[in-house]
This record gives structure tokens, sequence and C-alpha cells, in this order.
């Protein structure tokens, strides 16, 4: 979609340039981060026509909310070095638009301030930290505050490689800006927060965070059949594929390419979704395609963010939404469900 190149490009000239490649940039040479866009581009849309598609239904049920769109705004750290509004703008732009918004571990928001704000679902990402009892009074004040579901976040046991990250070396915040321990008045914000990257977690840790949040688990980053099937054995209720937006591990295998594997192995038993490279609602609609139940998007909606706030979040979240409705018609699918794995033909990959 020509909005978000044009979002990029208004970001890119209004923020510092460590803040704009702290959120742009991929890992090592950054062939994942291009890898994941070119991926949906070799996944062919097979329309049918004569249907009736006079009306076009793009809702679903997640984890038992019916959403208007299957399009999520995935988790995203410090937020408020985007715009002065940051984590409560996106969730105010997630709840109009009748989707989640996927608080970040790292935001520079506290879950009850983004909650107070929020009039739609939330789902709070986990980055599980070294101290056990952190995380659990994390968690349990999550709950407390309504959000549905948890995101445990497991392809990040270190960081990558990420060398725009590294061209700019640690960078202070701005004045006013710091990353919340979520433990609102027992802990300031400037505190070391929570998630220190535990590279001991296991399968088992599944049933530790739903015993701890007493929610729904959600595990983001599998990109194999083999930790799919692991993932639903341990009691995931919902499984991402993800590589992390191409800021892990450099030359991984693109999502698009992981999802019908993944979707596979699955096999109807929880929802799957996906992100990486989603850029417009054919990409949407391949996802469905090959399996995911809905999708989520990050740097799409950091640049609306960043270029005019919440306006520009919505502006995003409204093109998604007019070209995901646009897609279906074209392709013959009037709702949903009618998108299955005819509707495409694969490249050679």
């Amino acid at each position: 979609m020509r909005l978000l190149g044009t979002l990029q490009q208004r970001a890119r000239a209004q923020l510092p340039r460590a803040h704009y490649d702290y959120f742009a940039g991929g890992a090592g040479d950054e062939q994942t981060l291009r890898e994941n866009a070119a991926a949906w581009r070799r996944v062919w849309i097979s329309p049918r026509v004569m249907v009736d598609v006079s009306r076009v239904d793009p809702s679903c049920v997640l984890l038992g909310r019916r959403l208007a769109l299957p399009i999520l705004l995935a988790p995203m750290a410090s937020q408020r070095l985007l715009h002065h509004d940051g984590e409560l703008a996106a969730a105010r732009a997630a709840g109009a638009a009748g989707t989640v918004y996927c608080l970040s571990t790292r935001a520079t928001a506290d879950l009850a301030e983004v909650a107070a704000a929020a009039s739609g679902p939330l789902w709070f990402q986990l980055y599980a930290d070294r101290n056990r009892e952190h995380s659990e009074r994390v968690l349990a004040r999550a709950a407390e505050h309504g959000y549905e579901a948890v995101m445990l976040t497991v392809d990040l046991p270190v960081g990558g490689r990420r060398e725009r990250e590294r061209l700019h070396g640690a960078f202070p915040f701005p004045d006013g800006v710091a990353l919340a321990s979520h433990l609102g008045s027992r802990a300031a914000t400037s505190q070391t927060p929570i998630g220190g990257w535990d590279c001991t977690l296991t399968w088992s840790d599944v049933g530790w965070v739903r015993a701890a949040s007493g929610l729904p688990v959600v595990v983001k980053g599998v990109l194999s059949a083999a930790d799919a099937v692991a993932a639903v054995e341990a009691g995931a209720d919902a499984i991402v594929v993800s590589n992390h937006g191409g800021r892990q591990l450099d030359g991984c295998v693109p999502t698009a390419v992981a999802l019908r594997d993944v979707a596979a192995a699955v096999g109807g038993r929880v929802p799957v979704l996906v992100d990486g490279g989603i850029s417009d609602g054919a990409d949407v609609v391949r996802a469905l395609a090959l399996g995911a139940d809905a999708v989520l998007v990050g740097r799409p909606y950091a640049w609306g963010l960043a270029a005019d706030g919440e306006d520009g979040v919505r502006d995003v979240l409204d093109a998604f939404a007019e070209d995901l409705r646009l897609t279906l018609a074209l392709t013959g699918c009037a709702t949903l469900a009618d998108v299955d794995a005819d509707r495409v033909r694969l490249a050679a990959w």
C-alpha cells in the first residue's frame, strides 16, 4: 500500500536516526528482514468468480473474542520513542478498529495506564525475567487490569546481532521517557524493567505462565512443525509463526514459508497467527489461505504512530481493512471462512 511507504518516509524524516534504525533494522545483513516481505509476493492469489460478494465480512473470532478484523497490533518496545503518546495512542487506535492491541514487556507506558486508555481487547507480551517472582507479579497485575491473554515470546534467549543498533550504541531516552516496570506504584519506571531474556525457558514454562496469570497463553516465535506440536502439547492456546521481524537469527526461514508446515502440524487444535513482512490486505488473504487464523503487524503501525500519533495508526488500520475487504471481494470470498488453500498458488521457494 502506498500509504505505508509515505508514512515510513515521514517517520524517517521526523525521527532521530538512532530511533528510526531501532525500529526499521533487522539482524545481521537483514536477509530475513527482506525475505519476510518478499516471500508473500511468491504466493499468488487464485480468485474465484461469479460469487455474491455484495457483502463482505472480514470479522473473526479469536480466543473467544469477536474482532472486526483478523489484523492485530503486534507488541513493539519503546513506542514513546516514536510519539509522545506511544502505547496509549496505539491502544486507542486498535480499540477504535475493533481489534487487539498487544502491549510489550518493554513498553514506555505502564500496563495499567494502557488499560485505562484502551477501548478494546488487550494482550500482554512477556519476556520472562530471570527473576520469576518479578514476572509472576507483573502477570497477576495484567490479569487484574483486564488483559485477556499473555503472548509468551520464545525466540529471544539472547539478543540478535542487530548491526544498525550497534552502529549507534546505547542511546539515552528523551526526558520523561523510560521503560515501564509494570509494577505500578510499587516500583519506579526508571528501574530495570521486567524481561531479562531468560535463556532457561522450556516448554514446561507455558504452564507456569498460565498458572501465574490465569490467562490463555499465546506462544510467539514458532517456525517449525516440531515446535508447533511441542507448543500445543505444552498447553499453548494459540501460536504465532514469527521470526521476530527479522531481528533475531538472520537467514532463518521467512514466516510465509514456515506457515504452511506449522498450520498443518497444529491441525486446527489451536489458532495460528503469523507476522513478518505483511504489508497489505492481499498479504492477509495469502496468510489465511496458508493456514493462519489472523495476522499481526508491527512496523506498519510504527510508521503511522511516528507520523501522526493515534490518527496515523488509525489510518494504517483503516487502509488494511479497506484493502482486505477489496481483496476478499476480488478473490470471491464473502467471509474469512471462504479463504481456503485453493485460493493461492505457490511459486518455487
